[in-house]
């Protein structure tokens, strides 16, 4: 299916990550009682948090996380990986950090799981994370630094 205005996009396989996203979180909690939040659970696998799923479960879930996507990538559902580079893919990794420390959570945390349960400070985080990546894609378009074509 080709949208408008979008000639790479896969609004089918976006469907379908979706609903395994909302599966994976929704077995999560119902499974384990604790939320599929990546910083939470990379921070026990790490040893920073005590609290959560087993420090074996939390790295089994980190593990799981690339090499799905590199099966995907094997069956020929990945595409091009696309991205800018190692120094920018660092310092947006540390910032993402640094982020989900301060507001608690990150985007499958907040997103994902803290949406689909009407918290309203995850409603917040949510629209902030939407909300400033707008602003920086915006602001990076209107410097002539465009980062995927």
């Amino acid at each position: 299916m080709i949208l408008p205005g979008f000639p790479d996009a896969a609004p089918l396989a976006g469907l379908a990550g979706g609903i395994l996203i909302g599966l994976a979180a929704a077995l999560m909690l119902l499974g384990a009682g604790r939320i599929a939040g990546v910083s939470g659970i990379s921070a026990r696998a790490f040893g920073i948090s005590d609290g959560g799923i087993s420090r074996d479960g939390a790295w089994a879930f980190l593990i799981g996380l690339p090499l799905g996507a590199a099966i995907i990538g094997l069956l020929g559902g990945g595409g091009e990986p696309q991205y800018a580079g190692t120094v920018p893919l660092v310092i947006a990794g540390l910032l993402v950090g640094m982020g989900t420390r301060m507001g608690s959570g990150c985007t499958s945390g907040h997103g994902v799981c803290g949406v689909s349960r009407l918290s309203q400070r995850s409603i917040v985080a949510t629209l902030t994370f939407i909300a400033t990546g707008i602003a920086t894609v915006t602001l990076m378009n209107a410097l002539g630094l465009e980062v995927l074509q």
